[in-house]
């Protein structure tokens, strides 16, 4: 399938956060990971503070004490035992553990490495991968990765700290597709993830999605046992061809080329048709499976998109803790 995962004609130069942190080379991710923290991690620190407990919930619940029920509580939290003995009902009070382990089930397929603008797709996600597991080891959570398109796929354990997040990296920009891999199969990476991941985890699905079907009933699996967000990647050029003229389309996985007329109008809207009935297939799977997308676009500033999701997560968990209140009964 040819999804203009290579365009031949060479773009113009973008000016993004993303082009400055490319994807590095293996051995360069100490210097990406500093220029993230000046550019990136620093700009959201302070708008993320706030809502760090919104956006990376923690999973443990630990007793904290015991209270006289008042009315509103859940009944559920009563404790029996102790309101027999004490003759007046008793509730538990509970406290949420902080601590998030977070893994990163990266798509590194050949078509991650189209990009329009002069930056790419795998840019975009190393980018996103720094940020991220940047700011949730630095609040002491563990952070782990499931790699798969190439030589040196595998798991990542989960650990904490920075230099866990420079292996991280490293692993990401040793891992290269040879371009004749073949057709990405998303449903081997969610497989051996339900494997590697064992407690219960915020999970970042990053891909692309152009992907062999079966993958949509593996996603649905691994959102029952984890918190799962889907970040896609996509590039503006993916869903519009412009006037070009005659071009050479490759697909980046199996080598395929094809010879297109790009100045012909109707072979533009075919393809812009495909691309939004593609669209509308990704966006149906991603709701049946019950997960949240974050939509990450090569030609757009990380902290923006991130900024943006967490303002919907919050506006979200602000509505659901509205609805579950003990005036819930009365709307």
């Amino acid at each position: 399938m040819f999804g203009l995962r290579r365009f031949s004609k060479r773009p113009a130069e973008p000016a993004n956060d993303a082009a400055v942190a490319s994807a590095p080379p293996r051995g360069d991710a100490e210097e990406l990971l500093r220029r993230l923290e000046w550019t990136v991690i620093r700009r959201l620190d302070g708008a993320l503070q706030g809502d760090y407990r919104t956006l990376f919930r923690g999973f443990g619940l630990d007793l904290a004490d015991l209270r006289e029920y008042q009315a509103g509580d859940d009944v559920r939290h009563i404790d029996w035992n102790v309101t027999a003995r004490l003759q007046s009902p008793h509730v538990r009070e509970f406290q949420e553990d902080r601590e998030v382990s977070a893994w990163f089930l990266l798509d590194l397929s050949g078509s991650v490495d189209f990009g329009s603008a002069g930056v790419r797709k795998r840019a975009v996600l190393t980018s996103f991968v720094a940020v991220l597991a940047r700011l949730l080891t630095r609040y002491g959570n563990r952070v782990g990765a499931v790699l798969y398109g190439g030589q040196g796929e595998g798991a990542i354990p989960a650990r904490t700290g920075r230099r866990h997040v420079l292996h991280v990296l490293d692993r990401i920009g040793a891992l290269r597709a040879d371009g004749k891999s073949g057709e990405t199969r998303l449903g081997d990476l969610l497989e051996r993830s339900l494997s590697a991941i064992g407690r219960r985890s915020v999970v970042f699905v990053v891909s692309d999605f152009i992907s062999a079907p079966g993958w949509e009933q593996t996603l649905g699996v691994l959102a029952q046992r984890h918190e799962v967000v889907a970040v896609r990647l996509y590039d503006p050029l993916e869903q519009a061809l412009p006037d070009l003229g005659l071009v050479v389309l490759q697909d980046a996985e199996t080598g395929e080329q094809l010879f297109v007329d790009t100045h012909d109008p109707g072979f533009r809207r075919r393809f812009s048709a495909a691309a939004a009935e593609r669209e509308t297939a990704l966006r149906k799977a991603l709701a049946e499976a019950g997960v949240d997308c974050l939509e990450l676009a090569t030609d757009e500033r990380l902290d923006r998109a991130l900024l943006h999701f967490m303002r919907l997560r919050r506006r979200r968990s602000q509505l659901v803790g509205g609805l579950n209140g003990p005036w819930a009964r009365d709307i």
